[in-house]
């Protein structure tokens, strides 16, 4: 089973090479968002403990966040492979995502870093802002913020990976065909 974490801060078109990258590996995408809404939708005890986190605009615990993918990676285990999207977000959450595919005999092939700079970050997400209509796409201030604080949560878990000679930093600035390419190629480099 191919499994590959695809990183990159706010606006670096990850979403976008993840649609791509699911259909040329023919594997599932999981976005934490998703899978967090699928389990409150579902109404398990796992969701409803996430509603009442995001109720209060609190973080949800490690623990509630690798009881969803442990879930999700349960329910899939036929799959040919998974991109996961936005997870593992800590060191915690890493080393038990690493236990949890050890069990089955698995890891992480690669990890994938989307890297793109500041200001091209700004640009992209103030322009999706203008189409999105979403508050925190609009100010500058707030999309330099988050830009901040992803760099700080992606160094720790891409430091986990490096470790394992699993992470891979690709130039994320280019057209959509040159970006997928580099991020290909570094997948492959992998498999």
């Amino acid at each position: 089973m191919l499994n590959i974490i695809l990183f990159g801060a706010p606006g670096c078109g990850k979403g976008t090479q993840a649609a791509r990258i699911k259909e040329k590996y023919n594997i599932n995408h999981i976005s934490t968002g998703e899978v967090i809404r699928g389990e409150i939708a579902r109404g398990t005890e796992l969701g409803k403990s996430m509603q009442s986190y995001i109720e209060s605009g609190r973080l949800a615990p490690d623990s509630i966040v690798i009881g969803m993918i442990r879930n999700y990676m349960a329910e899939h285990k036929d799959a040919v492979g998974n991109i996961f999207d936005g997870f593992p977000r800590t060191t915690a959450q890493a080393e038990e995502f690493d236990r949890i595919l050890a069990e089955d005999g698995l890891s992480v092939n690669v990890m994938v870093y989307m890297d793109v700079p500041e200001q091209e970050l700004v640009n992209r997400i103030l322009l999706r802002g203008k189409d999105s209509g979403r508050a925190d796409d609009a100010s500058e201030d707030v999309i330099r913020n988050r830009i901040a604080v992803y760099r700080e949560q992606t160094e720790v878990v891409a430091e986990h990976y490096a470790k394992q000679d699993k992470y891979i930093a690709v130039d994320g600035v280019g057209t959509m065909d040159e970006v997928f390419d580099r991020i290909c190629e570094a997948i492959d480099s992998k498999k």
